[in-house]
């Protein structure tokens, strides 16, 4: 069974349901974070330490509050420390459960279970913590039929780039611009527009801001 686990959790009541479920479980060193950077500076301490978190369980959205963070998002979070620390083994635990979500942070491979927030949240924490210890998967039963929908449409790295692009200001001529910068291919006008005329067609947006809108709404970006 896992000896050291990290919590990233905002919430205090979902912290202490989740720090007795683990308690319950006879893990004996469990740390909280309510948000990422904190997160982020424990994991790289106990990393350099030479005693790093052997499980991290992570919620995908935090409240913004008064401080100044650089990682704003469980979904970044999990890709900085999956990176720092490959061993890492990674539990989502969200009421978050749109099919997109999931699938790109399951496609990432950065993850071993999904745990969705609701009544039998807590009963299927436990049940995760189980089966990632076995070396096994796992999906809540909301989340795994989410999975099994027809025509669930992930977006690819590319889209998500042009989208943030969009929703931050930015021209077509700026994106390009931006895109011969950083490498990412296709950067032509014409394979821009294109793919943004394709997006508007599969989400039925009429505009640009009608399409963001619905990307946001779905948490694709």
């Amino acid at each position: 069974m896992f000896k050291k686990v990290l919590v990233a959790e905002d919430i205090d009541s979902i912290n202490y349901a989740v720090a007795s479920v683990l308690s319950e479980m006879k893990i004996a060193h469990i740390d909280h974070a309510q948000y990422c950077d904190k997160a982020y500076i424990l994991a790289k301490k106990a990393l350099q330490d030479g005693n790093p978190y052997d499980l991290l369980i992570c919620d995908l959205s935090f409240i913004p509050d008064y401080r100044d963070k650089k990682i704003t998002s469980g979904k970044q979070l999990i890709a900085i420390l999956k990176e720092l620390d490959p061993n890492l083994k990674i539990l989502v635990n969200s009421i978050e459960d749109q099919p997109q979500t999931v699938k790109q942070l399951w496609d990432t491979g950065d993850i071993l279970a999904y745990v969705c927030k609701d009544r039998n949240g807590m009963r299927e924490l436990k049940k995760a913590i189980l089966e990632i210890d076995e070396g096994r998967t796992y999906n809540s039963p909301k989340i795994e039929s989410a999975l099994k929908q027809e025509n669930l449409f992930v977006l690819k790295k590319f889209d998500i780039n042009l989208l943030n692009g969009i929703a931050n200001g930015l021209t077509q001529d700026e994106i390009q611009e931006n895109f011969k910068q950083n490498n990412i291919i296709p950067n032509s006008k014409s394979s821009i527009e294109k793919r943004l005329k394709e997006l508007r067609e599969e989400f039925n947006a009429n505009t640009n801001p009608h399409l963001i809108g619905i990307a946001k709404d779905l948490s694709l970006i």
